[in-house]
C-alpha cells in the first residue's frame, strides 16, 4: 500500500523561528514550518510531515514575494545546503540577531548591549569540507554527485555547491568522472564522498564504498585525480552499509598526503580529512580574538568538548587543560601538542565533560563549545558548585546555550556576548557568552 501524498497548502507565512524555517498557521490552528519561504510571502506549500499539531513542507509556489527575497546561487540544490540564499544578506544577518535575542528572552534573559553578528562579509566558497551523496540517473544512465533533497528521502544531481571553495567542487567532479568511466561501477555500491581542501587549495579526499572488494584505482589514475581536481591525497574506505553515517571501517587504499595543514592565529594544526576542524576558519579566528581577551594572564584554563584543542591551544594560555569524548580528535590533539613542544603545558584528557568534572575549579577560567544539545546538567551542576570566576561559552545552538545560561544565571551574569556568521547562507548561528560570578 503506498503512502498517501499530502496536499499543497495556500497561506501567508508569518515570522522564521529558531532552526530556520518560516512558520505559519493553517485552519484549524495547527503550525505549519516552512523551507523555501519568508516572512510575510504568500506561498503554496508541499506538504512533507503532519501532525496532530504541527506539520512540515516545502514551498513550491510564491505568489507574493518578499522584498527581501533574492534568486538564490545554487537554484536546484540551495534547499539542501543553505535554504538562506533566498534572502538577501543583510536580511540574513538581521534574522540571526533576531533568534539570538528571541532564544535568550524565553528564558528572561536581556543580554547587554546590541545583538550583533559578525561576518568578513564571504557569503560563497568559505566552505573548506564538503560531503557528497551519488545518485544514478536511469535515463542518462551514469552516475552523478547527489545531495538529499529537504523534506524528503530523494536526491538531486549537482556539481558541487557554491559555498564550497572552488577546488573542492573541482575535486569532486574529477572523482566522478573518473568512476562515470569505469563501467563496472554503479551508485549503489558508493556510500559518500568526503572532500576536504586547505587554504593553499590542496585537496584530500575519501571515496567510502558498501563493499570491502571494491575495485582500486591505479597510479595513472590517481595521478590523472592530481592533474584535474587539485587532489593531493586520496583514501579508499570500507563503511559498513548498516551504518547510516560515513564510519570508518577499514581502510582500502590510500595514496598522496591525507593530512592536511591549515594555520589559525598563527599556530599550525594538523588534522585528517574526516577529523574535526573549522570550516569557516577566517571567521573563527574573530570568534577567537574576542575570546583571548577574556583569558586572564597566568590563569589556567580548562577547555571543554575540546575538539582538537583549536581553542586551548590558541588562547588558552601556559597552563591549559583540554577534555574530548572523541578519540580520533584526541589523537589529533595530542600530535599538534606535541608538534608545537607545549607538553609541559598543555594537559590531553579522553573523556566526556561530565566524565573530567574534577578539573573544573573555582581557580580556573572554564571555556566550553558544546554541541548543539548544549551542556550536560553535571557540567552545569559542577560549575555552580566550583563557582569559577569566568565561564566563556561559545555555543553552536543559542537556544539550547540560553536555557544554560538561565540555569546558570543563579550565580552568573552576562559580561559580554557576541553573534558570529560561521555558515553564511544558512540559518546556522555561533553565539559567544562570557560570564562571571556576581
Amino acid at each position: 500500500m503506498s503512502k498517501k501524498e499530502l496536499p499543497i497548502v495556500t497561506l501567508t507565512l508569518d515570522k522564521i523561528v529558531g532552526g530556520g524555517q518560516t512558520l505559519g498557521t493553517l485552519e484549524g490552528g495547527r503550525k505549519l514550518f516552512v523551507w523555501g519561504g519568508l516572512p510575510g510571502e504568500q506561498v503554496s506549500v508541499q506538504m512533507t510531515k503532519k501532525k496532530s499539531n504541527l506539520a512540515e513542507g516545502v514551498v513550491v509556489d510564491v505568489m507574493t514575494p518578499s522584498t527581501e527575497r533574492v534568486t538564490p546561487r545554487d537554484e536546484d540544490s540551495y534547499l539542501s545546503t543553505s535554504p538562506w540564499q533566498i534572502m538577501t544578506f543583510d536580511a540574513e544577518q538581521h534574522y540571526k540577531s533576531a533568534l539570538i535575542e528571541e532564544a535568550f528572552e524565553l528564558h528572561d534573559i536581556v543580554l547587554p548591549g546590541a545583538i550583533t553578528v559578525y561576518s568578513d562579509d564571504k557569503q560563497f566558497e568559505y566552505r573548506n569540507k564538503i560531503e557528497f551523496s551519488w545518485y544514478w540517473d536511469k535515463e542518462k544512465e551514469q552516475m552523478d554527485l547527489a545531495f538529499f533533497r529537504r523534506g524528503t528521502h530523494g536526491k538531486i544531481p549537482v556539481e558541487g555547491t557554491s559555498l564550497a571553495h572552488p577546488h573542492i567542487n573541482a575535486a569532486a567532479v574529477a572523482m566522478r568522472d573518473l568512476l562515470r568511466s569505469k563501467p563496472d561501477i554503479r551508485a549503489y555500491m558508493l556510500k559518500t564522498l568526503l572532500v576536504r581542501c586547505d587554504a593553499a587549495g590542496n585537496v584530500a579526499v575519501q571515496l567510502y564504498v558498501k563493499e570491502q572488494s571494491f575495485i582500486q584505482l591505479t597510479g595513472p589514475e590517481l595521478e590523472g585525480l592530481k592533474e584535474n581536481g587539485h587532489i593531493i591525497g586520496f583514501e579508499l574506505i570500507f563503511s559498513n552499509p548498516k551504518s547510516p553515517a560515513s564510519v570508518i571501517t577499514e581502510r582500502l587504499q590510500s595514496w598522496g598526503t591525507t593530512s592536511l595543514t591549515d594555520s589559525i592565529l598563527d599556530i599550525s594544526f594538523d588534522y585528517a580529512v574526516e577529523g574535526f576542524f573549522q570550516i569557516n576558519i577566517p571567521v573563527y579566528e574573530q570568534a577567537l580574538r574576542d575570546m583571548k581577551q577574556w583569558v586572564t594572564e597566568g590563569t589556567p584554563t580548562v577547555d571543554l568538548y575540546s575538539g582538537v584543542g583549536t581553542i586551548g591551544l590558541t588562547i588558552g594560555g601556559e597552563n591549559v587543560t583540554m577534555v574530548e569524548i572523541n578519540e580520533s580528535a584526541v589523537r589529533e590533539m595530542k600530535r599538534n601538542i606535541t608538534a608545537l613542544e607545549r607538553e609541559k603545558a598543555v594537559k590531553a584528557i579522553l573523556a566526556p565533560s561530565e566524565g573530567a568534572l574534577e578539573y573544573i575549579t573555582g581557580d580556573k577560567t572554564i571555556i566550553v563549545d558544546p554541541p548543539r544539545a548544549g551542556l550536560h546538567e553535571d557540567v552545569i551542576n559542577k560549575l555552580l558548585e566550583a563557582k569559577p570566576q569566568r565561564i566563556i561559552y561559545l555555543s553552536c545552538n543559542p537556544v539550547t546555550q540560553a536555557r544554560d545560561v538561565a540555569r546558570l544565571a543563579e550565580l552568573y551574569g552576562v559580561k559580554a556576548h557576541q553573534g558570529y556568521n560561521f555558515f553564511p547562507r544558512t540559518p546556522h548561528i555561533e553565539h559567544l557568552v562570557v560570564l562571571d560570578l556576581k
